[in-house]
């Protein structure tokens, strides 16, 4: 049921401006004049949205979505420190092994025939079970049954306490419990006929209403929803979450200049010369409408080279370390991207994680890049070493940019693009020498970025593309798991980031940096490292 407004009049307005707002976004010329748009949040998303279902909750399209609509025990605040959620508090025993959380008594499902003469009921320990389950089940077929890879049991103990035991110390084990595959699923709608992936059932702030694919998708709010402000009142603000799908970032802009849409994110070249000068400001004709949020994005863009190749260039250390040395970022990050991204000048784990360390990479020194090649080139007797770069057409820029400054060295370097399932696909089985990629956190701690270079990784089993392997480092990275003193954890997180950056099994190019554009009318988005969407604390004012 739609929550019915205060008033009857009230009610005709809203269900005046919905229709316009939200069924006919594209069509509606008067939206600006509409006293109730200040109540729906309009977005784009170009990539569509594959499920509805948090246990497929893989992309960030899919990932905003389910975050809009469903809970975990714990989640991450925009300083990414975990904090309650469906759990109001919960206890690690001394061995670190045995975690128990204790649950709220006012989370319920939102409304549904299914749950009877109720239409909903509260949330209880055996729904985490039951969702835990579902997770693992291979039926489910979920590509986050991986999360619970270092649990050994878990289990309801009561109504409102659930406990997980696991295999052996994990210190970011509440790190991985925020990710939305790990949300609350109700036993009586998913075992039923229901299409879960397209009709879902949370305990979110907002409720599924319709979704057209391809056209739009429509949340609204949760009236239920068990957190408020810190004054008290309930939320969320909004009432409605509007969806589109247009297919591609220009059109997405387009809709967002015009007024159509509230918030776009992401910077993509075909309209970041039209929106932001070349030193990174919103240029004089958006500054007055639009807003620009920006701040550390986990993620890494980086080249990535084979080790177990038999191609002499790639095994030589000398040649890997002097590409690395032979390149401005500063200046790619400047002419390709508007000053938006932090040159990678440290190692791989990119700024704003704790370990990150900004003196053991390389900082551009063509001297010193010259020197490395000359040298190989006099051990070896190769006049012409030459490499190729495999990217897709999305990084041409950055590999052609990389290519011509090489070259301007004596290193011979060839670009090829492929199409980015084929890019994927051959990275994971070793058919490639050299190739650009990119490592978003899949939960923010530096261990996950770590575990591409632990040995027993190797792709395709594993993350570990290049095939790295240092014996020193796995020891290393054993110890982590068992160090629960915070400090002397991140100690050996730079000192892991160090012998990986020595040996140079990849060429960090920039971290990356989350940017958001909004409307003025917009306020509450906020940002956070991990680019989660938060809709909850939103506001619009009305224009």
């Amino acid at each position: 049921m739609i929550k019915q407004l205060n008033t009857h009049f009230s009610q005709t307005i809203f269900y005046l401006s919905i229709s316009c707002v939200i069924f006919n976004l594209q069509s509606c010329t008067k939206v600006s004049d509409d006293s109730k748009n200040h109540l729906v949040f309009r977005y784009n998303e170009h990539k569509n949205i594959g499920s509805l279902d948090p246990a497929f909750a893989k992309d960030n399209a899919d990932i905003w979505a389910a975050n809009q609509l469903f809970n975990g025990l714990v989640q991450m605040n925009e300083n990414l420190n975990v904090e309650p959620c469906i759990a109001k508090n919960w206890s690690i025993s001394e061995d670190a092994l045995t975690y128990s959380f204790t649950l709220r008594n006012d989370t319920y499902f939102h409304k549904h025939k299914l749950f009877g003469k109720d239409s909903t009921r509260i949330v209880k320990a055996s729904d985490f079970e039951y969702s835990f389950n579902r997770l693992l089940d291979k039926r489910v077929a979920s590509p986050g049954r991986w999360v619970l890879n270092k649990v050994k049991s878990f289990s309801a103990k009561n109504d409102s306490v659930f406990s997980i035991k696991l295999k052996q110390p994990f210190p970011t084990f509440l790190g991985l419990l925020t990710m939305k595959y790990c949300s609350v699923v109700p036993k009586e709608i998913v075992g039923s006929t229901v299409d879960f992936r397209s009709n879902p059932i949370g305990t979110g702030p907002f409720k599924f209403k319709r979704w057209e694919e391809n056209i739009k998708l429509v949340l609204r709010r949760n009236s239920s929803y068990f957190e408020k402000d810190s004054n008290g009142k309930s939320l969320p603000y909004l009432e409605a979450v509007a969806i589109t799908f247009l297919p591609d970032k220009q059109s997405e802009f387009l809709q967002f200049a015009q007024g159509n849409i509230d918030f776009v994110s992401g910077l993509d070249a075909s309209y970041k010369d039209e929106i932001l000068t070349a030193k990174g400001d919103l240029r004089d004709k958006y500054s007055k409408s639009v807003n620009m949020i920006r701040g550390p994005y986990l993620n890494t863009e980086y080249l990535a080279f084979y080790l177990d190749t038999k191609n002499s260039n790639i095994q030589s250390k000398l040649l890997r370390t002097a590409i690395n040395y032979g390149f401005n970022r500063k200046k790619m990050i400047t002419y390709l991207r508007n000053g938006i991204g932090i040159p990678a000048n440290g190692g791989f784990i990119p700024k704003g994680l704790p370990g990150y360390n900004a003196s053991i990479g390389y900082n551009y020194n063509p001297e010193k890049a010259k020197q490395l090649i000359k040298q190989y080139k006099t051990e070896t007797g190769d006049t012409n070493p030459e490499i190729t770069i495999t990217t897709t057409s999305n990084y041409l820029s950055f590999c052609e940019y990389i290519q011509r400054e090489l070259q301007k060295l004596g290193l011979i370097v060839n670009v090829e693009v492929i199409p980015a399932a084929t890019l994927k696909s051959a990275k994971a089985n070793g058919k490639l020498d050299i190739f650009r990629a990119s490592w978003v956190a899949d939960y923010p701690d530096a261990e996950n970025y770590l575990s591409l270079y632990f040995s027993e990784n190797f792709a395709p089993k594993g993350p570990n593309y290049t095939h790295f392997k240092n014996e020193l480092f796995d020891r290393y990275y054993e110890a982590s798991f068992n160090e629960t003193n915070v400090k002397n954890r991140e100690q050996l997180y730079s000192k892991m980031d160090s012998l990986v950056m020595e040996e140079a099994p990849i060429v960090p190019l920039f971290y990356d940096e989350v940017v958001r554009f909004t409307r003025k009318e917009v306020s509450g988005l906020g940002i956070n490292p991990i680019n989660l969407l938060d809709l909850k604390r939103v506001k619009k004012t009305n224009r």
